[in-house]
């Protein structure tokens, strides 16, 4: 066992004095030590039950034959970060938590890790840190929240949000909107659309790095105290075969997550998680091949923000399983699953029990995935749209550039009243260097669409957008403005042309005239000079490459 190195001979009496010290008899410091990497915080919505969530998991594994040692990761919450100077770390802290479970896991000799997840930057940071230890490991998550409900009216956080628009339009009262604020958020678990937690939880079972249903059953149906259960003794199964996550997580593995992704609609961040993933496991995967994907996977499930369905109706539906046996001729059928199982052993199971919610492949929303990557003299290597939550009329789009610097100035203009039908919100200087931490813009996005313009105007950025962002938003526009990206020649009145149906982003410039502004700006400047962002800032690549350090 890896853990030997630490216990075992005369030479480690210290050692095992100190895990004495922790209670343990002999016959656990015989086992193996399987590490439960808990994520547990009391400031984030997902995470405050994760402590049920592990005690189950280490029953698991007791019951199993293993010792648990349950360990901890940071988190940060992106609806409470958002719109302010905190969610400047909400990317960067995923590094930090790849970094944290990498160290936990080896100054202290784990043999098998549980990972014990739910919100947006900590289940790819502990996906990064999975592969990049690449011992044997499984995931289980702490499932979505319910939606709110309102009268007959499900509500979830991007109804917040977008309300706060419909409020500075006065089409909402205040009185109205606490009301809504009150319940729209009605407990634990991740927000209850198809944004970036779930569907990272969504596509960790899609990669198979989690038991059938983590990503989608409820956080508090008593299904995932037993799946939790069940993870844990799983785990010394996979230790017992020494299955490893490069051996679950392969090219065609990320390639049917991405599948999965497209017939969801998920959020855009997911390709930037994705790549990062395939990044620490050893596999080059070129934005260009996510589109060659969308070109051939439906898009199936329209769920908030780009339809009413929620992820608990995805659950009561089938399910991932469900998703995927729709489009099992698709997907790559010789992967391995932390289940033990092959794919088309779960997906014989699997069966769709709503067709209001997941569409067959005869008669999907759209005949070509819910994600596009579009490519053009503004986004050389590439920016990224959820096509899902985008209104026909503004797939084909062209106006004129109203350009800003920050998301504060655009979030003023827009609050201002002063963005007119016709224009391109362009917020620039806020990717992972500029910003630093490629903050995302769920709030300028969901004022324009509170304020009914979400069919009417567009928005570009080097930034990025929450998963429960809606309309013409074209994020991680790469490279970046900090870099020297063409997006930061843009001036005011410039037009853009935005051709989703073609992947298509330009500026109506020649190459010349790019190249003539960028030569006159001044070299950039970092807005932050200390501490980890600043460190940060010097280290990470563009989005179109996951965001990743260099290495």
């Amino acid at each position: 066992m890896r853990s030997d190195i630490a216990k075992k001979g005369v030479e480690r009496a210290p050692h095992r004095s100190l895990l004495r010290a922790m209670g343990l008899t002999d016959r656990e410091l015989g086992q193996p030590f399987i590490g439960v990497v808990n994520s547990f915080s009391e400031v984030i919505p997902g995470h405050i039950h994760l402590n049920s969530i592990a005690a189950a998991v280490k029953d698991g594994v007791r019951s199993a034959g293993g010792t648990p040692f349950e360990v901890n990761t940071i988190g940060v919450c992106d609806g409470i970060a958002m719109g302010h100077s905190g969610m400047k770390y909400s990317l960067p802290s995923r590094e930090l938590i790849a970094d944290s479970v990498e160290i936990v896991a080896q100054a202290h000799a784990f043999d098998a890790l549980v990972f014990v997840t739910n919100c947006d930057k900590i289940v790819p940071g502990m996906l990064m840190a999975a592969v990049r230890l690449n011992i044997p490991a499984i995931f289980i998550s702490g499932g979505p929240m319910l939606a709110g409900r309102l009268g007959g009216t499900k509500l979830d956080v991007s109804t917040m949000f977008m309300a706060v628009g419909r409020v500075n339009a006065g089409r909402m009262s205040e009185t109205e909107l606490d009301e809504l604020e009150r319940v729209a958020c009605p407990g634990c678990g991740s927000c209850a659309g198809m944004f970036t937690a779930n569907t990272m939880n969504c596509l960790t079972e899609a990669l198979g790095m989690s038991l059938p249903g983590s990503g989608t059953i409820p956080a508090v149906d008593a299904r995932r105290i037993g799946l939790a259960r069940e993870a844990g003794r799983q785990i010394m199964e996979l230790l017992t075969g020494d299955i490893c996550p490069r051996d679950i997580i392969t090219r065609e593995a990320v390639q049917n997550a991405f599948m999965v992704d497209m017939a969801l609609g998920g959020s855009t961040n997911s390709v930037l998680h994705l790549i990062a993933i395939a990044h620490e496991a050893g596999i080059d995967f070129p934005l260009v091949e996510v589109n060659q994907i969308s070109e051939k996977t439906p898009h199936l499930a329209k769920l908030s923000p780009a339809g009413d369905y929620r992820i608990e109706d995805l659950d009561l539906a089938g399910g991932i399983g469900a998703v995927m046996k729709e489009i099992e001729g698709l997907l790559n059928m010789g992967v391995k699953r932390a289940s033990g199982k092959s794919l088309r052993e779960e997906l014989s199971v699997a069966r769709v029990r709503d067709r209001d919610v997941i569409r067959p492949l005869s008669q999907p929303h759209s005949p070509t995935g819910g994600l596009t990557i579009l490519f053009g003299n503004l986004a050389p290597e590439g920016a990224v749209v959820k096509s899902a939550s985008v209104s026909p009329s503004m797939m084909s789009y062209k106006g004129e550039a109203r350009v800003f610097n920050s998301e504060e100035d655009a979030t003023e203009a827009i609050l201002s009243g002063s963005i007119k039908p016709g224009e391109v919100v362009v917020i620039r200087y806020e990717g992972p260097k500029g910003g630093p931490g490629m903050r995302e813009m769920l709030g300028p996005t969901s004022l324009i669409s509170g304020m009914g313009l979400d069919d009417k105007v567009a928005l570009v950025t080097d930034g990025r957008f929450s998963g429960a962002t809606k309309g013409a938003a074209i994020g991680h526009v790469s490279p970046e403005a900090a870099s020297g990206g063409p997006i930061a020649a843009l001036r005011d009145g410039d037009a853009i042309a935005i051709d989703i149906p073609n992947r298509k982003i330009d500026v109506d410039l020649s190459e010349e005239e790019i190249k003539g502004r960028l030569s006159q700006l001044p070299e950039f400047e970092p807005k932050i000079k200390t501490g980890y962002l600043l460190r940060y800032a010097e280290q990470v690549t563009s989005a179109g490459r996951g965001a990743v350090f260099e290495r």
